[in-house]
Parts: C-alpha cells; structure tokens; sequence
C-alpha cells in the first residue's frame, strides 16, 4: 500500500498498532467499516471511526468502546476542562472532587457515586494515562441513544471519542491500555464482574 503524501494512511496505522498489541485489525471493505478489536481478559476493546450528522454537512470520529457488566450502576464522565463546555453540565452528573488538586484542576469530573469515583481514580498510572493522552474524555453510557444499538440489561459501555481520525500510534497505544486499567479498576472496586458481557459491538 503505497503512502500518500499526507502520510501512512488509517489502515496502515492501525494495521501495525494491532500487530504491535496482539490485537486483530478487521478491514470492512468497500462497504463495510474497518475496525481494530482486542481483547483484555474478558473484554473486547473496538476501535472504529463513525459520521455525526451536523445538518447539511458531517463529521468523522473515531471511538473506543468496551462493553463490560456493570455491578452498581457507576456512571462517570471524566474529560479536559473545557472540553465539553459548549455542552455544559451532563443531566444527573454531580461534579466531583478527588483528593488529586492536579487532577481536579486539569479535569472535570461528573458522577454518580463520589465514593467509588475517588477509589477507581486512586491510582497513579490510570490518572498518568489521562494526563498524556491529548483531549482525554472517557464515560461510561448506558446504550447508543434511540438511534443506535440497545445493550442488555446490566451492559454498559465504557467508551472514548474524539473529533476526525485518529492516527496517531502512541496516542491509540495509550488509549488501549488507559481502558486496560480502568476496567480492572472497576473490578478492584466492586463496580463491574470480570464476565465476558454477553455483547459484540
């Protein structure tokens, strides 16, 4: 595959970056969308990219997801301040505090549960990996909206987006492995069964 001059192309990227992590890059084809799944235990991880409708024009993302059973019914919000501040406050998310003053500075923090928020959050790598990934953002959603697909009762989806496709191979290493760890964390804390979910996205 020959590189344009804008670079390796997406394909290519994520090609390598499965190789590189035992994953498995699945090329849809013409019709189909190209995706990169890997498995974390029990987890599948996705990485895809998807089109957001703005009216007459859309726009690429691309996403990482992991479908996990959710013991307790945590729900969180974690991102950059300000980088949702068009959006403003998420319906039912009290802003939170960790006994972090760096962290509480750099971002915001919106849940259900403060208690086991600050216990998932208390661990040094998994807040290092927010800090190093650029536009960091991850929340845990119940399904896809009264478009997109349903997930069983008790499913989850942690999940992560970003504007335009992402190619850049540390950036999607880091973001691997920051899911990796958060869903163990979810394990320690008694907020998700290690169970394989019951669910391909």
């Amino acid at each position: 595959m020959a590189h344009s001059i804008f670079g390796p192309s997406k394909d290519e990227i994520w090609q390598q970056i499965a190789k590189d992590i035992g994953g498995e890059f699945i090329d849809g084809g013409f019709w189909n969308k190209d995706d990169l799944r890997y498995k974390h235990n029990e987890w599948e991880l996705l990485l895809d990219t998807f089109k957001r409708s703005h009216g007459k024009s859309s726009s690429t993302y691309t996403r990482l997801r992991a479908p996990f059973i959710n013991k307790d019914g945590l729900k969180f919000k974690i991102y950059r301040e300000g980088f949702f501040s068009k959006i403003g406050k998420f319906f039912g998310m009290q802003d939170l505090e960790i006994r972090d003053a760096r962290f509480n500075e750099g971002f915001v923090i919106q849940g259900n549960n403060e208690k086991q928020i600050s216990r998932l959050l208390d661990h040094y790598q998994l807040k290092a990996l927010f800090e190093m990934i650029p536009k960091s953002n991850l929340e845990i959603k119940k399904d896809e909206g009264w478009f997109g697909k349903k997930y069983p009762e008790g499913v989850d989806v942690l999940y992560f987006e970003c504007w335009g496709i992402l190619k850049n191979k540390e950036t999607l290493k880091l973001l691997f492995q920051l899911f990796g760890i958060v869903l163990d964390r979810l394990v320690q804390i008694d907020s998700a069964y290690e169970n394989d979910p019951g669910l391909t996205l």
